[in-house]
């Protein structure tokens, strides 16, 4: 995948193993820490915010590579989607570090290689 190196493809690996532990992508991202989580307490629901648990080097790992994928052309126009939505700069790296979860535990499942998919036209 774009913006995956050596040490953070190895990191990657030595966290998710095989992917088999994970029944679903969304099991991933709440592992990694990806996944929204709704504060609420009562009757006070404070909304969507970013998790604070999860496995921090996994986290970091995607965060880092979704940051290096930008200079690529379908992750380039997914963050400018998200930007055009209203997210900061944060937040549409964390949106574009989860579809990337999403991709990898794909690949895992399916046991294929990544075959990167044409950006799509506005």
């Amino acid at each position: 995948m774009p913006g995956i190196g050596v040490r953070t493809g190895a990191r990657i690996l030595i966290e998710v193993g095989d992917g088999s532990t994970f029944p679903t992508a969304g099991h991933l991202a709440a592992y990694a820490g990806l996944a929204p989580a709704t504060r609420s307490s009562g009757s006070s629901i404070c909304g969507e915010q970013p998790s604070r648990r999860g496995n921090k080097q996994l986290k970091r790992a995607f965060f880092l590579s979704a940051f290096a994928a930008l200079s690529d052309p379908a992750s380039r126009a997914y963050y400018d989607k998200k930007i055009a939505q209203g997210k900061h700069h944060t937040q549409a790296l964390l949106c574009l570090a989860r579809r990337r979860a999403d991709v990898l535990f794909a690949m895992l499942r399916d046991g294929t290689f990544y075959e990167p998919q044409p950006a799509a036209a506005r």
